[in-house]
Formats: structure tokens, C-alpha cells, sequence
């Protein structure tokens, strides 16, 4: 591993941050081609009137969004566990983006709460006739999501008569059960009075994408330093060196015997002989 300290730290952040990124953008990209291909919705992007309605731009968002953030954790998540320097690198480019974006939407919905909250009252009323005449099970989790988030039941509130009630929270005190919020009402309520908190949110969101943006920076950094440092070879001192040749012994004597138990080696002279010597 080449990481350590706040390098390996800022490692399992973005890890963590990438499987929440990941979640997440799935949910959006999954929920918006189910409301773009499914049965009873992909008729509304058949009709050129309907190309501006707040519903197809919704879920046009919603596509777009959801791809994005997947292809910014392929680049993240490969570069944080492989510790690959160029994907964290354009993994940092795609977050540095994503941040300016959050900033300035989120500039530019507190400015025009009024606006918004008027475009997703619209986006709503759309998901809740579609389900209606449905009954097509994503729109029902989006607007149970809706429903539990904001407190709210459906167009009328009045949970007697409504026709999404399912998926409406449970009430909270004894007047709730005859009357709660209606959605619409209150979408355009958040947006209107509560603008500060959807600021909040907004530069929250924004923040976490600075903190991951950081980290990557730091592992960059540490992942350069630990590939431009020079390498060393270290010599063990306990490796014996080669033996100094010792002198041949210049006399071998009987008692130098490599074989100390073995009785000594006798040699008997030769007897002299004879040779007859040839007559020239």
C-alpha cells in the first residue's frame, strides 16, 4: 500500500462516499427510465405539447443526473482502491463540477422559490393522476417518498376520500385523521416560506462534494510522492562475505588425519626386484 496517515483516511472516505453516490444515483437513474420507458407514462414524451411540462423536464433531470453520478463513481471508486492517480484526477474534475452546479442551482432556487415550488406542485399533480389511472407501483414509491418527506396526502388531504391514501404517512394527532396537508399546497409552501432550508440543503450537499474533492486531492497527492521517490536497495550486513582462500598445506603428516577415530594408514616399502636390464 502506498497511502498512510490521512492519505489512507481520506481512502475510506471516498470508498464510503462512492457507495452512497452510487445508491443514490441509481435510485434516479432507475426511477427516471421507469417513468420514461414504462407502459403508462412514455406516451407523455410522445406529445410534442407536453416536450416543456414540468414532468418530462423532471424526469429528463432525473436521467441525467442519476448517469452522472454513476460515472463519477466509476472514476472515484477505481481510482480510491486501485490508488490510480489520473482517475482520481478526472474523478476530482467531475466533483469540482458537480459542486458549481449545486451552488448555482441552489443560488438560483432560493431566488425563484416561488417558481420552483409552482413546477414541482405541476410535477406532482402529473405523478398523482398517472398513478391514479394506473396504479403503476414506481410512481407509487415516489409518491409515497413525497407523501413521508413533506407530510402530506395527496391533492385533497382528507384521507376519507382520497384516492392515494395508501401511500400517505400516518397522522400525527386526532384532527390528521379527519384532514391532513395537501401536496400541491404544500410544495409550493416549502419552496415559499422554508427557501433558506432548501438553501441549506443545497450548499450542504455541495459542502460534502467539497470534503470528497479534498480527500482526493490528498490521495492524489500521496500516490505522486510515494511513485517519484527514489528506491533504495537495502544489504543485509548479515550476509557473510566470501572466505579468504586459505595456503595448500606444504606437509601432510601422518597424525594430520581428517578422520581422527580411523586407525593410521601403514604403508609397507617395496622389497627390491630385479629387472633384467637389456644387453646392447
Amino acid at each position: 500500500m502506498a497511502v498512510d496517515g490521512c492519505g489512507l483516511v481520506c481512502k475510506y472516505i471516498l470508498i464510503l462516499f462512492n457507495i452512497i453516490f452510487a445508491v443514490v444515483g441509481l435510485a434516479f437513474l432507475g426511477l427516471g427510465l421507469w417513468l420514461r420507458f414504462g407502459e403508462n407514462t412514455r406516451g407523455i414524451f410522445g406529445i410534442d405539447a407536453l416536450n416543456s411540462s414540468a414532468f418530462v423536464i423532471g424526469v429528463t433531470v432525473l436521467i441525467i443526473l442519476g448517469s452522472i453520478m454513476l460515472i463519477v463513481v466509476a472514476f472515484g471508486d477505481y481510482g480510491a482502491c486501485n490508488e490510480k492517480k489520473c482517475a482520481l484526477q478526472v474523478f476530482a474534475i467531475l466533483l469540482l463540477f458537480l459542486a458549481v452546479a449545486e451552488f448555482v442551482i441552489g443560488g438560483l432556487a432560493y431566488s425563484n422559490s416561488n417558481m420552483v415550488g409552482l413546477r414541482l406542485g405541476e410535477f406532482y399533480t402529473t405523478l398523482y393522476s398517472l398513478y391514479v389511472s394506473s396504479q403503476d407501483p414506481a410512481i407509487g414509491v415516489t409518491l409515497a417518498f413525497i407523501h413521508n418527506s413533506l407530510h402530506c396526502c395527496g391533492m385533497t388531504g382528507v384521507p376519507l376520500v382520497e384516492l392515494v391514501k395508501q401511500t400517505c404517512p400516518k397522522p400525527n394527532g386526532v384532527l390528521e385523521h379527519l384532514v391532513m396537508p395537501n401536496c400541491p399546497t404544500t410544495i409550493v409552501t416549502v419552496f415559499d416560506s422554508r427557501a433558506p432550508l432548501v438553501m441549506g440543503i443545497f450548499i450542504g450537499i455541495g459542502a460534502l462534494l467539497i470534503v470528497a474533492l479534498i480527500c482526493s486531492g490528498v490521495l492524489s497527492s500521496q500516490i505522486h510522492r510515494a511513485s517519484s521517490s527514489p528506491q533504495y536497495i537495502i544489504l543485509n550486513s548479515s550476509i557473510p562475505s566470501p572466505a579468504a582462500p586459505q595456503p595448500y598445506p606444504q606437509h601432510v603428516t601422518a597424525s594430520n588425519n581428517s578422520f581422527p577415530n580411523q586407525d593410521p594408514v601403514v604403508f609397507t616399502p617395496l622389497s627390491v626386484v630385479n629387472i633384467p636390464v637389456a644387453q646392447a
